[in-house]
């Protein structure tokens, strides 16, 4: 598998789209300082997964983005895509069916970041998996950069020993060692926790089962409950049945007394009208003889002041006749006298 072709837009000073065809195996990018060979490196690692934006020479991973200049404006995003000759099948498994393997990468102002792996979403680990144990890769001894015969000469051994472990291909095989002994511990971690998570558990499970129990028991009694407000409810509905029926044979009785009431009732009432009517022609009468025994009163008294004026009269006359017979006596005894 070998890299032939690089397009880069927005990437730091590449702001427009370039496309750089590397026609060998061994390709050296020269020029002047400036001229924007280590973008180009910078571009290679970025696409194959670099993560660190101090690797690329910025302090943030929005600085790969072309950031505008006296003539140019900013623009919001930075893509770069690796085109691979794959006619020899040596890349991963995968893709070993593929004679062309693209892989892109493209980055937004809003944080917005995205893999294409033969222009399909992917993920960053699928990048680096493709490129494992390949001499290929972000930090991979296939890119090497000025200063960096000295680095290797100058390494320590273990430093040494990744590149020739890279070069070999079994850096692939210990990364997997790595992950597999990661997850190893992680399992036995994991393992004891779990443990301890069946221990609690057992606790847990005691007291759920006593609690079960207790359930059960309250079940029980919950069914025995509602059992004996069945046969409560029963024996209210029955009594209560009774007790209708009863009031009801009472009302019944009390409607035919009231029946017989009202019978007698309209019979009082009829001797009551009768008796009414008998008193009106009884008050008729006693009201004609009060007027026959006023008139009656009146002629009484009129007779009884006629009888006293009459008296007076007598009384009148009689004292009169009195005086008239002392008079006559009076004369009498003058004449005896002349005589």
């Amino acid at each position: 598998m070998r890299l032939k072709k690089i397009h880069v837009s927005g990437f730091k000073s590449f702001v427009d789209p370039t496309a750089i065809t590397i026609p060998a195996d061994m390709t050296g990018i020269i020029g002047p300082n400036g001229c924007g060979k280590s973008n180009v490196i910078d571009a290679v690692r970025w696409v194959m997964g670099e993560s660190s934006a101090r690797k690329l020479r910025g302090d943030s991973m929005a600085d790969v983005i072309f950031n505008g200049s006296e003539a140019r404006k900013p623009v919001g995003k930075a893509s770069v895509e690796l085109i691979f000759d794959n006619t020899d099948g040596k890349s991963a498994q995968a893709y070993a069916r593929f004679s062309e393997i693209s892989v892109k990468r493209t980055l937004s102002r809003d944080g917005t970041s995205e893999y294409l792996l033969n222009k399909a979403q992917c993920r960053r680990r699928d990048i680096t998996d493709l490129f494992r144990g390949t001499g290929l890769g972000h930090r991979s001894y296939s890119i090497i950069e000025q200063g960096m015969v000295s680095r290797i000469v100058e390494a320590r051994p273990e430093e040494l020993r990744a590149f020739v472990e890279e070069a070999a291909g079994i850096s692939h095989y210990k990364d997997r060692r790595r992950e597999t002994e990661t997850r190893m511990r992680h399992t036995r971690e994991n393992l004891s926790r779990v443990e301890d998570i069946r221990k609690e558990l057992d606790t847990q499970l005691r007291r759920l089962q006593r609690q079960a129990q207790a359930a059960r028991r309250y079940q029980k009694l919950k069914e025995e409950e509602r059992e004996l407000n069945g046969q409560l409810l029963a024996l209210r509905y029955l009594a209560q049945k009774a007790s209708v029926e009863e009031q009801a044979a009472l009302t019944a009785r009390a409607q035919t007394d009231v029946e017989s009431h009202l019978v007698q009732q309209r019979s009082l009432e009829n001797q009551i009208e009768g008796l009414r009517a008998d008193e009106m022609a009884s008050q008729q009468e006693v009201s004609d003889r009060q007027a026959a025994f006023y008139a009656a009163g009146a002629e009484v008294a009129s007779l009884e002041q006629a009888i006293e004026h009459a008296k007076e009269t007598g009384e009148q006359q009689r004292a009169e006749f009195e005086r008239l017979e002392v008079t006559l006596e009076e004369i009498k005894a003058e004449y005896q006298h002349d005589q």
